[in-house]
Formats: C-alpha cells, structure tokens, sequence
C-alpha cells in the first residue's frame, strides 16, 4: 500500500481532526524501516503526501474534501453538496438500540435460525418471550413458519434489516461466537451511541455511520441469567 492511500485511509477514519504527528506515528508503526532511515526527509515525504491527497480531493469530480480542522485534518462533504447531503441523512433511519436481552436473543435467533421461543429461552436460561415482539416491531427478526412437533411452535428468524443494520452480506458473515462477544464488550466498554449525523454549520458534515451497541454492561450471549422475565426493551 503506497504512502498517500495509508494516509488517506487514516483521515477517513478518523472521527476527530487527525494530526501531522499522529499520521506520522501511525505510517511510523506499518513502515519503520523507512521511517528510521531519515525521519526529517520521511515527515516531509508525509507532509507531501497530505498535501498531494489534499490537491486530488480538490477536484470537482470529487464530492469530499480534505480540509485543516482544529490542528488537523479531517475528511467532510463539500459545501456545494450540503443540500443533497442534508436531505440523505434526514432519510436515514435513527440507530437500533437494545437492551441487552434484546441482544442476547438476537444474537441466539441470528446463529441458531431458524428457531422457536421456547428454545431460545433453553439456551439463554431465561423466559424471551418478552422481547421478541421488540424485535419484531423493528423488522430485525420475522416468523419462519412452524416447527413440526407437538404445539406447532412458530419458528423465528432473522431479515434482510437484521443485514443492512449490522453490515453482513448475508448470514454466513456473522464472526464466531467467541468474536462475537468481544465485538459486544467491546462496544459496552467504549459506551459508543452513534447518533444521527447532522451537518455543521459551515456546510461541510462527515458522511455519517450506523452502528448497533446497547446502553447496559457487557454480558455473554450464553449467560445464564436469573430466574426473573427479561425487563422490557
């Protein structure tokens, strides 16, 4: 991977104005041959780069641009585009946020589809029949017919909403287990809520992302709980 398309990549995924200095670390860390060789020549190599991607972003075939923000840089949307912006993040769904047996039952439904309430409330240790008509309201989930045994129990599983909210381009993509729960901790520890972009004032917005993360601390999809109905989602 050249240089430039390195530091391109750092910029758009930066959140906050990313510094000279932090570039420069992190291009330090994935080449540290070349940046030991001469690390004056190679902070001007850096600095080059920066402003060469700044140059290609300039044009007019390009609808973002990099710009010098608060002591750094940052990639946002032109301030032509800030109408045509605007009107799409208006047309974005708000972020799905559930609460953790919500998740838990998700992630069960998800991995074990097609299934029935009563045996996701085996696996998990705890009644689910509480939260599945959350995830029914929110089109993350839909019945799947009905299991042949006694009862004729309906069968859930999971939609192409549950896809386009998590990013999968179908259900083979989930991770594993075991990577699945660190994505859920991980996403508890850092308390990370995206909310809805809104562009700033001076007409420029970053293109905005949707993310799944709930509000409580992190658990283990196949946490046995205690004996108490889940509290509402």
């Amino acid at each position: 991977m050249s240089l430039k398309a390195k530091i391109e990549a750092i910029v758009y995924a930066a959140e906050m104005p990313v510094t000279l200095e932090q570039i420069l670390q992190l291009v330090k860390e994935s080449a540290p041959e070349e940046a030991a060789s001469d690390g004056t020549a190679f902070k001007l190599q850096v600095r080059a780069a920066i402003e060469e991607l700044i140059a290609d972003h300039y044009s007019p075939d390009h609808g973002i641009e990099i710009r010098q923000v608060a002591g750094g840089y940052r990639m946002s949307t032109k301030p032509e585009h800030h109408d045509v912006v605007r009107a799409f993040a208006k047309s974005l769904k708000p972020p799905v946020r559930l609460s953790l047996p919500a998740l838990e039952t998700l992630a069960v439904i998800a991995y074990k589809q097609p299934i029935t309430v009563p045996e996701i409330s085996e696996i998990r240790g705890v009644d689910s029949s509480g939260v599945i008509g959350t995830l029914l309201d929110r089109k993350l989930i839909t019945t799947s017919g009905r299991k042949a045994v006694i009862g004729r129990p309906i069968l859930y599983k999971t939609t192409k909403e549950f896809l386009l909210r998590f990013g999968l381009k179908d259900v083979n993509e989930l991770p594993s287990m075991e990577e699945f729960e660190k994505l859920v901790a991980e996403s508890f520890q850092s308390d990370l809520l995206p909310a809805q972009a809104e562009p700033p004032q001076n007409g420029s917005t970053r293109t905005p992302e949707l993310s799944d993360a709930t509000d409580q601390q992190a658990e283990t999809v196949n946490q046995t709980a205690s004996n108490e109905n889940d509290p509402a989602a």
